[in-house]
């Protein structure tokens, strides 16, 4: 499996290549709009569209803004693709599921396999549970520049489809001036310190109260599990995929 990484130098990416090379991966090239001449055991190009090495898949843990180049060579290749990146606009999520009808690609928001157990179990629990309310309430490190998480928005999206359309999601209540309603689902984001990552949904009923949380204690954990995902879906057919599918498949095992 060769290995084309986006974001290579960036926090994420030198997670990726630390975890490929103990697992005695192989990353054929990098690519980071931030290359400046910095040193690196691959080759790494500025920009999708330069680069030139032979390639299987693809890992990106850039940003939403090389999309169209990505999508573009990931085609020309025949290459598969782990989409990493979050704050995708409803565009560029049209795009992708464009892509997905030629392309096999993975996008998650969150690429740890903990968290989508936990995204299974806020399936179940919402499947299950009825008349309890939902609240979701996530924390990260000062620097994350978008808010809600997509973890955050992953897990509502969860919730809703068991809990149905009417569901409608309540980010935050500064200046609410009415009860709760049955049908929404609080998204309450926390950022400060260097917190990793933490998400929790919580599920509450007369008398009673179940707090589903994960933690993220280091990023290794999302390295692991991007390389998971580019060997799951390295020989699938075109379709667009999420971790979910992942741990469908490990669980089955």
């Amino acid at each position: 499996m060769r290995i084309l990484l986006g974001g290579a130098l960036g926090r994420m990416g030198r997670e990726v290549t630390l975890a490929a090379e103990a697992a005695g991966l192989t990353i054929a090239a990098g690519v980071d709009v931030a290359y400046a001449g910095q040193a690196c055991v691959y080759p790494v190009f500025t920009s999708y569209d330069q680069v030139q090495a032979d390639f299987d898949v693809i890992i990106d843990f850039s940003r939403p803004d090389s999309l169209p180049e990505l999508l573009k060579l990931a085609a020309e290749n025949h290459a598969a693709a782990v989409l990493c990146a979050t704050g995708y606009t409803d565009k560029e999520l049209a795009a992708i599921d464009e892509a997905a009808k030629h392309t096999p690609i993975l996008r998650s928001a969150n690429m740890s396999l903990g968290v989508n157990v936990l995204t299974e179990l806020v399936s179940m629990a919402a499947r299950t549970l009825e008349g309890f309310d939902i609240e979701i309430v996530e924390k990260h490190h000062r620097m994350k520049v978008d808010s809600p998480s997509g973890t955050a928005i992953m897990l509502y999206d969860a919730a809703k489809q068991e809990k149905g359309p009417e569901t409608e999601p309540l980010y935050g209540r500064y200046g609410r001036t009415q009860k709760r309603t049955s049908g929404e689902i609080g998204i309450h984001a926390v950022r400060g310190g260097t917190v990793t990552g933490e998400h929790e949904v919580g599920f509450y009923g007369n008398g009673e109260q179940i707090l589903l949380t994960h933690r993220a204690e280091n990023r290794s954990l999302f390295a692991q599990g991007a390389l998971k995902a580019a060997a799951y879906v390295l020989d699938k057919p075109a379709g667009l995929y999420s971790m979910r599918d992942v741990v469908r498949e490990m669980l089955a095992d």
